[in-house]
């Protein structure tokens, strides 16, 4: 593990001294669940936000044509299920 060194003011270590009082848990522990908890809120709202992104990215093509249509234009050589 790394240590580091951060600046943080006064206010904020009073805080932090007094969660980790709290918790029954050192400061640096306090710290590093903080990162972890930052670094997952962060991840999953990159995978979200690609998909926000990307709705309707192809709704203006025309060069494509209904999905549906395509779908059953291919089936069309298909024994129906009934009759198999």
């Amino acid at each position: 593990m790394t240590r580091i060194l951060a600046d943080l003011p006064d206010e904020d270590i009073q805080w932090l001294d007094a969660r980790a009082t709290e918790e029954g848990k050192s400061r640096a522990s306090v710290l590093r669940e903080a990162v972890a908890s930052f670094k997952a809120q962060n991840r999953a709202s990159r995978r979200s936000d690609w998909i926000a992104r990307g709705a309707g990215y192809w709704k203006d093509r025309a060069d494509i044509g209904d999905a549906v249509e395509y779908q059953r234009a291919i089936r069309d050589d298909r024994t129906p299920y009934d009759q198999v």
